[in-house]
């Protein structure tokens, strides 16, 4: 009776198995240490190789209110501002504020040696010489202590932003384009100039030969970096307290431009608490001349009025209305100035602006009763109130202007802004960039978390089957787990280096390991195999499997081998006519094989040869057919197989991979046992399947699975007893 497997699809699990994703990590533990450690040492050079940063902090403070001079009363107070720590901060970082800070410092010409990659900055900053450091070789890099300043700097627009090459010379300098191409020649400390070129030197200290990168920068540019590297934020809520930082590599450089940055802050803040009086005084200087030619103008008419009259005098009533006259004129030309200074700064509908315009009508209304009383006068008194009037009012109002003219001197002068410093700029010791610790640290974590991920990944994509439950689960049977040779596996490697060399002994594990863990599993193999060849046909055995790479031919032959030491007489065909190899890992003859005795050239005497194993006969694939299919389905193959049966006890045909070529089909439908082998971690229990259902849709009944080359690992099976059974056994 044939016994038929069933293959069962049964569905995946979805849940985490949190036991195999901690073996995966303890089975990757090298991979991971390395990877953590080369990304310590990467973290640990970049630290100590990279550029140190530092950081400059200054203090201002924004008051609330200031005013030019406060002993002025109200003419103080119109020119007194609020402050606004929000618009403050925007002010410092404006291109007006920066773009002074960068011509004061000349931010615009950069110029820093020429550094060997990686190493040559960190030699440098080390370097405590006086002179210049030599140079064996690479005489071009700068290796510490040299020492240039640039005064001034001009080049054509198309060099802006262009970096130069500024070579060191035994007379002086040459100044060479990105191409090699010479632009100027001068020395230090003189002006060299040459086609749109202006360079000035005023210290350089190199060896002949060094080379520097000198670039002009535009001012744009100069004040974007600045502004990218600069800082500035408010201390605590609505405190008025400013505060500045600068990063930079040169601690002084940073500190002297934060310096610069809060000075010119600092004035154009006076500039703009004094532009109200500016604009005021530039107003009341104009009208000056105006207002003393009408002064001129009435006293002339008043005169002029008198001498026609015979100098009329006023009476002590009349008098007195024009004393009241003249001081209503005072006061209603004092408001006129003040609402056209209010107008600059409010609207018509603010309460001041209201208060003034109630007070002006007031006056205005006091001013139309005395006209009244005026009127009442003698025609004579009349017109002399009137010019006297006249001069009298011209008269204050210009000695009003030039008071006015006065104060605002003064207010100008005094002006002191609403800004000050209270601490300088200075450079922290301590680098604040880049923080070596925390960048060691974070490497070591990135490595350990890319290696981690790696592992898994690796473990997760590995869709290679890894347990030989998965075969079970699936209705198929594993007849054995056969474990990886460590000393076969290093052995092959080491021939297949010095492969071209001859007599290289036969690669049979059973022959020169026969205590090796997975020649004892074929041994169990070979007890199975005895009880499941009871019902077959015949004594063939046709060994295969879903693709190549999978150990068939190692299993086959050290299965034929350990066979024939038990007393078996055994025949080992290799039919993989294609890309078989077998007759390597017995030393023997590929002249005469199995392509020759199916194609009629030889006989059965002449392919078969025999072994360093007694009671193992081997047939080679022979020379390749161009018709591997064809000969097998030949009825010389059904003979062979007949009479080998006859002549051996047992005969194992090792086939090619069932999924690639029909050869195994033909050759299993001969074969009364068959066993597919499938490699640890290689195939996919899906391709198994159909490796499977491919005998199967051929009538043929695979009796069960041979799992190869399993691995010790803490993720998946493993063959724990089997170490203990090893070490008995060598040191029984």
């Amino acid at each position: 009776m044939t016994q038929q497997t069933t293959i069962n699809n049964q569905p995946q699990d979805d849940e985490i198995d949190l036991g195999r994703l901690f073996g995966l990590l303890l089975d990757g533990k090298w991979l991971i240490i390395g990877i953590t450690t080369l990304a310590m040492i990467i973290g640990v050079t970049y630290a100590l190789l990279s550029t140190p940063v530092y950081k400059a902090n200054a203090l201002l403070q924004v008051e609330e209110k200031s005013s030019g001079m406060p002993a002025l009363g109200e003419m103080g107070d119109l020119f007194s501002q609020q402050s606004n720590a929000g618009a403050e901060l925007e002010i410092i970082s404006s291109r007006m504020v920066l773009g002074a800070a960068v011509d004061e410092r000349k931010r615009d010409i950069i110029v820093e040696p020429y550094y060997f990659p990686l190493l040559g900055k960190f030699m440098a900053s080390r370097y405590q010489g006086e002179q210049p450091a030599e140079a064996s070789l690479f005489d071009s890099y700068a290796w510490g202590g040299e020492q240039i300043k640039v005064s001034q700097l001009m080049v054509p627009s198309y060099l802006l932003d262009k970096p130069l090459t500024l070579r060191a010379t035994e007379q002086g300098f040459v100044l060479l384009n990105n191409d090699g191409t010479e632009l100027l020649r001068g020395q230090a400390g003189k002006l060299a100039e040459q086609d749109g070129i202006r360079l000035l030197l005023t210290d350089l200290v190199a060896r002949p030969g060094t080379e520097f990168v000198l670039t002009k920068a535009s001012r744009l540019k100069a004040i974007a970096d600045l502004s990218q590297n600069l800082n500035v934020s408010e201390k605590g809520k609505a405190s008025g307290i400013l505060s500045l930082s600068l990063t930079g590599t040169n601690q002084a450089d940073i500190a002297a431009t934060l310096n610069a940055v809060a000075r010119q802050y600092l004035l154009q803040n006076i500039q703009r608490m004094s532009a109200e009086a500016e604009k005021s005084l530039s107003f009341l200087t104009e009208q000056q001349p105006e207002l003393k030619a009408k002064l001129d103008q009435a006293e002339e008419r008043l005169n002029e009025y008198r001498q026609q009259h015979k100098s009329v005098d006023l009476g002590l009533e009349t008098q007195s209305v024009l004393t009241q006259m003249v001081e209503l004129e005072k006061q209603l030309n004092e408001l006129s100035f003040k609402e056209s200074e209010l107008s600059r700064l409010y609207t018509r509908a603010h309460p001041s602006y209201q208060a003034l315009l109630e007070k002006k009508q007031a006056l205005a209304k006091d001013k139309k009763q005395l006209a009244d009383q005026v009127e009442n006068l003698p025609t004579t008194q009349q017109e002399v109130l009137r010019l006297t009037r006249d001069m009298q009012v011209s008269q204050e109002i210009y000695i009003q202007l030039l008071n006015k003219v006065q104060e605002l001197n003064i207010v100008k002068a005094g002006t002191v802004g609403n800004v000050r410093i209270i601490d300088d700029a200075v450079t922290e010791p301590h680098a604040v960039k880049p923080k070596k610790p925390l960048i060691v640290v974070l490497a070591t974590l990135l490595g350990g978390m890319l290696s981690v991920g790696l592992v898994l990944m690796r473990g997760l994509l590995n869709r290679g089957v890894e347990n030989p439950e998965d075969f079970e689960q699936a209705g198929m049977s594993v007849y054995a787990s056969v474990p990886l040779s460590e000393v076969h596996q290093k052995k092959t490697q080491l021939l297949s280096k010095r492969k071209k060399q001859p007599n290289q002994g036969s690669q049979l594990l059973a022959a020169y390991n026969p205590a090796d863990l997975a020649i004892e599993s074929l041994r169990a193999l070979r007890t199975s195999l005895h009880f499941a060849m009871i019902e077959a046909n015949n004594n063939v055995l046709a060994i295969g499997g879903p693709s190549p790479a999978i150990g068939k031919s190692f299993v086959s032959s050290n299965l034929a081998a350990i066979c024939a030491q038990a007393g078996q007489k055994v025949l080992l065909i290799d039919a993989d006519m294609r890309k078989g190899y077998m007759h390597t890992l017995l030393n023997v003859s590929l002249e005469q094989g199995l392509s020759g005795l199916l194609s009629g050239k030889h006989s059965l005497q002449q392919v078969v040869q025999s072994t360093e194993v007694d009671n193992l006969h081997f047939i080679a694939r022979g020379q390749i057919p161009p018709n591997p299919s064809e000969l097998l389905m030949h009825s010389n193959f059904s003979k062979l197989v007949e009479e080998a049966g006859k002549q051996y006890d047992l005969v194992i045909i090792d086939t090619p991979p069932v999924l690639a070529v029909t050869d195994p089909v033909i050759i299993s439908a001969q074969a009364g046992t068959t066993l597919m082998i499938s490699r640890f971690a290689k195939n996919p229990l899906k391709e198994v399947e159909i490796a499977m259902r491919r005998y199967q849709q051929n009538g043929i009944n695979v009796k069960g699975i041979v799992f190869n080359a399993v691995e010790r690992k803490a993720s998946t099976y493993g063959y724990g007893n089997y170490g203990y059974y090893n070490y008995e056994y060598k040191n029984s």
